[in-house]
């Protein structure tokens, strides 16, 4: 603990990343296992912002800290997985069909969108988590809302249409 403090949230970033996209013998995970891990996370991520939302105005204030710490690292580190290693095998199986490549523009876009909306996610959370008062409770909650819904729409769109393309089955 005090290591990953003196380092930094670099330091948790990358420990994060490793988590995610290395298995057990520290060698690089199969796609298959590192997206179902990858969605487990997201999922569970989804799960907590979505317990928060239920509870407002008043809130666990270490989980809000504790969920704001992690939604970018997390976003960041499956997204870079997603474009580096899943999207150019996609891309690559579809060769041709202009409107499939689409769907992995759309993606990528929505990366960067996923992770401005968490930037401000988590600014509001670890606003609540150091004590701000919850002024507007229903505005705060539909902005968790739109957050994670659309993080599990992207889940289901990639287990339904990317991840089976490439023969990764969930």
């Amino acid at each position: 603990m005090n290591r990953e403090k003196e380092l930094g949230s670099s330091a948790s970033e990358t420990s994060r990343e490793n988590s995610i996209l290395v298995g057990r013998s520290g060698r690089e995970a199969v796609p298959a296992a590192v997206m179902k891990r990858a969605h487990l996370e997201k999922l569970q991520l989804c799960e907590a912002l979505e317990r928060i939302a239920d509870t407002l105005p008043k809130v666990d204030r270490l989980k809000c800290l504790s969920t704001a710490n992690a939604i970018v690292p997390l976003l960041r580190s499956i997204h870079q997985y997603e474009e580096r290693v899943i999207f150019p095998v996609y891309e690559a199986v579809l060769t041709g069909s202009d409107a499939n490549l689409a769907s992995t523009r759309r993606l990528r876009a929505e990366h960067v969108e996923d992770e401005c909306f968490a930037s401000e996610v988590t600014e509001i959370l670890l606003a609540i988590g150091h004590g701000e008062t919850v002024e507007n409770a229903e505005a705060v909650g539909f902005m968790l809302r739109g957050f994670f819904e659309s993080l599990r729409r992207h889940i289901a769109f990639e287990r339904e249409h990317v991840l089976p393309m490439i023969g990764v089955v969930d």
